[in-house]
């Protein structure tokens, strides 16, 4: 079972700071600048490949459960005192290869004892389809990153009968280093986070928040001058929760038609700029509108020369699930920049027609629409179906209609499966909450 994992570690603190070096060091330090706390389970990155999901998820959670239980002290490399402005911190730089080996060692420890005797693995109650396709396109590098977790409960021990999926699309600028580490750290910080279990949008805010903060004391360590926006999506049983910074974005489909459910974080929003003027710097039109005539998004992760102008504060939103929703569609600005909500319900259904409801190259359609549109940044699309393709597809053909405001009161069950993979005014609502 090949699985590539990139390893490092979280801690619950008051004030965590974690990270890993570009030379394969995991760096960790607390505000405390005590050792290693041992009864926390956080993988800040893996990929799986010819494993089924769920199997992969218990695998990796098992190990590093096995590898939190041993002496971390080991893999440490050396204690480092950093002061600047009277604000001292401490931390522990361990060795990332040494710490890789040890957890390779305890998978296959697991895996030798599960082939023996596999328990009980807790599937899905719900359906999860995932299309996604990202494409560098004629940019000289691809800073996009993104992230498909439906097996979130089961990577982080959450034993709760509650499903959460969980997805998110980061997009970078100024180089691929914050794009990188958020699409590393967001979602383990989400699952630590104190109020995942009972309030999903807070902890997906306070996430961002948190490794923003985390990513700029590694920026400041290793002078990195990156960014990157994001927007995420969890799912928690009948409720979508989402967050977002700068200008990735999340839309709906229910019944056939677009719904938009965030407002991006632009220069030219007026709240943003009236924030950004108060704070001292100027929003200026440079062949589009730019914070201090350089970003052309006010808020993202990263960008420590430009803070505290673009914040690393998300917003947030939560909305009931009915059972009608269609799919989600996560997105870069190289998406939404070429394709207008509204339009995706089109090239979505038409690709179902054409390919007899197989939705799972939906994102690829997606992305070259974008492209044909004139996109020449990075393209990262990501389209999670909440309902079977071929049924999105006869409810199209055979019962066409548009969405109303009381439409959906009825809560109906999901029935979920996880798998890797008009004109404007009919096809195209806002939802406010």
């Amino acid at each position: 079972m090949p699985l590539k994992v990139v390893w490092g570690m979280n801690q619950k603190d008051s004030n965590p700071m974690w990270s890993t070096g570009d030379d394969g060091r995991v760096f960790a330090s607390r505000s405390s600048g005590s050792s290693l706390d041992p009864s926390v389970d956080a993988p800040l990155s893996l990929q799986f490949r010819n494993a089924p999901p769920l199997l992969a998820a218990s695998l990796i959670h098992a190990a590093i459960d096995r590898v939190l239980q041993t002496d971390l002290s080991v893999f440490k490399k050396q204690s480092v005192e950093e002061e600047k402005e009277g604000d001292q911190r401490k931390f522990t730089l361990l060795d990332g290869g040494s710490l890789q080996r040890c957890f390779f060692n305890k998978l296959r420890d697991i895996c030798c004892e599960w082939q023996k005797q596999l328990p009980s693995l807790k599937s899905l109650k719900c359906f999860v389809l995932i299309s996604s396709h990202a494409i560098r396109n004629v940019r000289r590098k691809m800073e996009d990153r993104h992230v498909s977790l439906p097996e979130f409960n089961q990577l982080f021990g959450l034993s709760d009968d509650v499903d959460r999926v969980y997805f998110a699309v980061f997009d970078g600028h100024g180089g691929v280093d914050a794009a990188n580490y958020a699409a590393t750290h967001l979602h383990v910080n989400v699952a630590l986070h104190k109020e995942i279990l009972k309030n999903p949008t807070e902890a997906l805010k306070g996430s961002f928040q948190q490794t923003d903060e985390m990513f700029l004391f590694k920026a400041e360590r290793e002078r990195l001058r990156s960014g990157t926006t994001g927007v995420s999506a969890l799912i928690v049983g009948n409720r979508l929760h989402i967050a977002w910074v700068g200008d990735s974005q999340v839309m709906l489909v229910q019944q056939g038609k677009a719904v938009t459910l965030m407002e991006p974080h632009k220069p030219e929003r007026e709240d943003e700029r009236m924030r950004i003027e108060a704070l001292g710097g100027c929003v200026t039109y440079m062949d589009c509108w730019r914070v201090n005539g350089t970003l052309a998004v006010s808020r993202a992760i990263g960008d420590l020369y430009q803070k505290p102008f673009i914040s690393g504060n998300a917003d947030g939103n939560s909305f009931e699930l009915t059972g009608s929703e269609d799919y989600l569609l996560l997105a870069c600005d190289g998406f939404f920049d070429a394709i207008r909500p509204y339009d995706v319900v089109d090239l979505v259904l038409d690709h179902l027609k054409q390919n007899k409801g197989d939705g799972l190259k939906a994102a690829e359609r997606l992305v070259a629409a974008a492209k044909e549109n004139g996109s020449s940044d990075n393209i990262t699309v990501l389209v999670v179906f909440l309902r079977n393709p071929p049924d999105i597809l006869a409810d199209c053909l055979g019962n066409p209609r548009s969405l109303t405001a009381d439409e959906g009161a009825e809560d109906s069950p999901f029935n979920f499966f996880s798998s890797e993979m008009n004109n404007q005014s009919d096809s195209h609502t806002t939802i406010k909450s």
